[in-house]
């Protein structure tokens, strides 16, 4: 018995696990069909479990410092099921709304539309792009930073009265209801027996694979990357970058000087003051952006956070949907532009304080020429892959 539980603990280890996932039990990979006949009735080749994706050891650039893995660990199995989970509109309490109809692959994990539809309504937020989550420098989630993980993140929405339903108030049904629900669907039976090793489901069961599935959406073959894999640091001149689009890396590196009224008299942006390079994350100090309206009417000033600013725009060039929490923001120019004149606005106690210089809201004072530089810049930002790759799609037929 006592080498059977030596070597039990020897497996945990080589897994990821540790004893908080105790819901975690990693299987043999390797399967058969006949074994899962509701899997392939119900996602055909789209589903392979013979044959899982690549979760587990993407590769990821050596000058990425930050990996908020956690203990929670991506595996293929667990990532499988998250993908499912993801796209599964059965976890909603109408079957027409899933985490996927909010985050849309297509615009790199966010919503091309100001606010989202939930099964009771609109959200009062514009949804995040959840691209390279793993590798954020803000461990916390929600736009307000309420989640103190992502795992508990991945079941809000489902337990929110306007998103998914099963809020347990205003007359949902509460989470143990989906459990039930999902329970009595053939492939969740076999899908959480492939990576649980027991038919049973429950909400850190779904926790867990969510967060594996979002952790591996992770987006490194923009124009950046290829220039930064080709120098020591940020600060020096890529190769591959257009003497524009190194000016614009330079301004957004480059700290500004004020003078004693908050007026730029020289130096940089500095953008990379909260979206520090290679991440371009959210610095997890950061107070509110002087942007304090709230969709659902009146002052907010508890947003704090934002997404990386990797994949911003597509290749085309396009917007990934509007910035910021409201979706007032456009453009890339008009992004620059709001941070080229902060107002200060009455009642926001929480405007960050490298937003007001000398206490006076900072006025960079740009001109056409730095702005096309910065919006060359961030465009170099953008990758391909995240907006393709297969084991990121709907499994469903």
């Amino acid at each position: 018995m006592k080498n059977l539980l030596l070597v039990f603990g020897f497996l945990m280890l080589l897994t990821g696990c540790s004893s908080s996932d105790s819901d975690y039990v990693p299987l043999n990979t390797q399967t058969t069909t006949n074994s899962y006949p509701n899997v392939v009735a119900n996602f055909g080749t789209k589903l392979d479990l013979n044959n899982l994706y690549n979760y587990a050891n993407q590769t990821v650039p050596a000058y990425i410092v930050k990996n908020n893995t956690g203990s929670n660990v991506i595996t293929d199995k667990g990532a499988t099921l998250g993908r499912v989970l993801f796209y599964d509109k059965n976890l909603s309490s109408n079957n027409t709304i899933a985490c996927a109809s909010c985050h849309q692959q297509a615009s790199a994990f966010s919503d091309p539309n100001d606010v989202s539809t939930g099964v009771n309504g609109s959200t009062d937020r514009h949804s995040m792009r959840l691209v390279n989550n793993r590798f954020a420098r803000e461990t916390k989630f929600f736009w307000d930073e309420r989640a103190p993980s992502l795992e508990f993140q991945t079941t809000q929405p489902i337990q929110n009265h306007v998103e998914m339903g099963f809020s347990g108030t205003s007359g949902d049904q509460n989470i143990a209801a989906l459990i039930t629900k999902l329970s009595a669907i053939g492939y969740y039976k076999e899908l959480f027996k492939f990576v649980y090793g027991s038919e049973e489901i429950t909400e850190n069961k779904i926790q867990l694979a969510l967060a594996q599935f979002i952790k591996s959406i992770q987006s490194f073959d923009s124009k950046y990357d290829a220039g930064r894999a080709q120098v020591a640091n940020d600060g020096q001149p890529f190769p591959n970058f257009t003497a524009q689009e190194n000016n614009g890396k330079n301004l957004f590196l480059t700290p500004p000087t004020f003078d004693s009224t908050g007026s730029r008299t020289g130096g940089g942006l500095g953008c990379a003051g909260c979206h520090a390079a290679p991440e371009f994350d959210i610095d997890p100090n950061s107070g509110n952006n002087g942007i304090i309206g709230n969709l659902a009417g009146g002052i907010d000033i508890t947003v704090t956070r934002a997404p990386s600013l990797r994949d911003l725009v597509k290749q085309d060039g396009t917007l990934n949907g509007n910035l910021m929490h409201t979706a007032a923001i456009t453009s890339l120019q008009a992004a620059i532009g709001h941070y080229g004149t902060i107002n200060l606005a009455t009642g926001n106690t929480n405007l960050d304080p490298r937003l007001k210089p000398n206490g006076f809201g900072q006025k960079l004072n740009l001109n056409a020429t730095e702005v096309n530089a910065v919006i060359a810049f961030l465009k170099t930002l953008s990758g391909n892959n995240v907006y393709s790759d297969p084991k990121w799609s709907t499994p469903f037929r």
